[in-house]
């Protein structure tokens, strides 16, 4: 997606490292919190949302990913400002983040979790497609739309059989 707003290399490195180590973060939340399976109370919920500070903090002595940690300090913010860590709104958000944060809900939905199962991807599509201009960018969500062969693809790659319509 990002390939949509940049070919420029370095640019897309950032965005690369950025969604790869989105989630650091939670390396120091322990197994309770994160494999629970029942919804997190609000102490549970403090520590889940500690967790993009805490991957940014990891990434900081290292100034060749700045812009990485740019993404995983954002990526739970939400278009409408109702996300965290800093409620921040629109444009405020990085591009990278807006854009990662579709990928990460679309994988989120298709993943099994120790809560619930997945769903396949055209249920996530029209999720993402709802919540456009509230969670997400409506430009992210119009680029996802344009590559959503190759997303439905990568989606198939990863959970197999199991989820084809």
């Amino acid at each position: 997606m990002a390939r949509c707003f940049t070919t420029e290399p370095a640019r897309l490195r950032d965005v690369y490292w950025g969604a790869l180590l989105h989630d650091l973060g939670k390396i120091g939340i322990p197994d309770a919190v994160l494999l629970k399976q029942g919804p997190l109370d609000e102490t549970e919920w403090t520590v889940m949302r500690a967790h993009p500070e805490a991957g940014q903090r990891i990434l900081m002595p290292m100034p060749a990913l700045d812009e990485a940690a740019e993404i995983v300090l954002c990526h739970e913010e939400r278009y409408d400002g109702s996300g965290y860590p800093a409620g921040l709104r629109g444009n405020e958000i990085p591009l990278g983040a807006r854009l990662f944060a579709v990928i990460d809900t679309l994988d989120a939905m298709t993943s099994d979790r120790p809560y619930r199962r997945g769903v396949d991807f055209d249920a996530a599509k029209a999720e993402i497609e709802r919540m456009s201009g509230s969670q997400f960018d409506p430009l992210a969500v119009e680029v996802f739309l344009q590559e959503q062969a190759t997303l439905r693809e990568m989606v198939t790659l990863k959970c197999g059989a199991a989820l084809l319509p």
